[in-house]
């Protein structure tokens, strides 16, 4: 890192160019309530934020440091890429990136061509949960219109928590019958969870926005990854001695998505919409005579929103349903899936303190994720911030599963 700033500064020095350098430093505590106050993550972070840039070009790199308490280092590169300017129509962006579609708040819809970095279950800032991709990304600006397209190389899934993390997504149960005298032995094969990169393996999306004084929307299709492995079930008799083997194969999909996007003023208030159809799903089935315990589904998401602000608080409310089409009874995941989501933020003081809360309910489970801050500004840069994240459930559901994690946490952050 202090290699890249002495590089950079050197050059822009050299060539009249204009360097900017900015980023933050900060430390975060988060123990468990429920475990004896338990720490559950003892963090330091350094991110950084560089620029170089003069007319025609620029470039631009974020490296950042985990450190961890026990000893741990993450060093990485969220992004990396230079920007090129062709007049005021075009303009080009190669390198490793975050891509961000779409008009829903802290749910993803359309907003699927970066990864995400599930480590820590949905608690990250969002810029720290998507993943960056290496793509060459297109663009072309019109007076009330634009065109993105995006081609990226090589395929980056979703990461999640580690087996034996405490925020590791619970497993499907999956109970099946046993002939009598017979064992199940199970196994599982990662073979297929590598991409090779290709050009018969890229990925390509295409998002077409348009800007007025009364909407805003966006089209946008691509054929993609799915960016979430789907779980094949192999299954082998043995009658010699008399075991059934079962091999669990997580394999990534290729699916086709279309969809889009808008927002509208009514009155006071901002509504929003998102929706997307996905051609060519898998799914987990417990029907015997499904091939490998997979089914092919079409697959929609969609939300729609409301942003208000009454007396003084900013109120954002969305409901968002995932609906299998041409559903089948022995599909593992339920037909309709429905989730709402609720954020509050006022601040006093003179902008230097805030209070937020932001809620995830899931009416399938009846489980929920809430998550009150207090945010203090205590001199210019530096801000202390606490927090709850409390989740509901009985061990189902997206937030239920992590019913023991509910944690208090603290973080203070300077940024120059």
């Amino acid at each position: 890192i202090i290699l890249l700033l002495v590089m950079l500064s050197s050059y822009s020095m050299l060539n009249a160019q204009s360097f900017d350098m900015h980023g933050y430093a900060r430390s975060y505590f988060g123990a468990l309530t429920e475990q004896d106050g338990k720490f559950s993550i003892l963090q330091n972070t350094l991110n950084l934020e560089l620029g170089l840039s003069d007319n025609k070009a620029s470039f631009y790199a974020n490296p950042y440091i985990y450190q961890y308490s026990e000893d741990k280092v993450d060093l990485s590169l969220r992004e990396l890429y230079v920007d090129l300017k062709f007049g005021r129509k075009f303009a080009v962006r190669v390198g490793k990136q975050q891509i961000i579609w779409g008009k829903a708040d802290g749910v993803f819809i359309t907003d699927i061509i970066s990864p995400k970095d599930l480590s820590e279950f949905l608690l990250r800032d969002f810029e720290e949960i998507r993943i960056g991709v290496t793509a060459v990304k297109v663009n072309y600006y019109g007076v009330r219109s634009s065109f993105e397209l995006v081609l990226i190389p090589k395929f980056e899934p979703t990461m999640f928590a580690d087996q034996g993390s405490i925020w590791s997504p619970k497993q499907p149960q999956i109970s099946m019958s046993v002939p009598p005298g017979f064992q199940i032995q199970k196994n599982v094969d990662y073979s297929l969870t590598d991409i090779e990169a290709s050009l018969e393996n890229s990925e390509i999306a295409g998002k077409f926005s348009y800007f007025s004084g009364a909407i805003d929307f966006e089209l946008m299709g691509g054929y993609l990854w799915d960016d979430n492995p789907s779980l094949h079930m192999i299954k082998e008799i043995d009658q010699m001695n008399r075991v059934i083997d079962v091999t669990m194969r997580p394999e990534y999909h290729r699916l086709t998505m279309g969809g889009g996007s808008f927002s509208t003023c009514i009155f006071d208030a901002v509504l929003r919409g998102e929706g997307a159809y996905y051609n060519g799903r898998n799914f987990l089935s417990l029907d015997p005579m499904a091939e490998e315990g997979v089914v092919e589904k079409n697959y929609m998401h969609y939300l729609v929103g409301l942003d208000y602000n009454i007396l003084g608080m900013d109120i954002s409310a969305q409901y968002m349903e995932e609906r299998i089409l041409d559903y089948e009874e022995a599909l593992y995941q339920e037909e309709v899936q429905q989730t709402a989501t609720l954020l509050t933020n006022i601040d006093y003081l003179h902008q230097t303190l805030f209070i937020s809360n932001l809620i995830y309910y899931g009416f399938n489970e009846k489980d929920a994720l809430i998550r009150p801050t207090i945010t203090y500004k205590f001199a210019d840069g530096l801000e202390i911030i606490v927090g709850l994240n409390i989740f509901v459930g009985t061990g189902d559901g997206m937030f239920g599963q992590y019913y023991k994690n509910d944690m208090v946490y603290s973080k203070i952050k300077y940024s120059f």
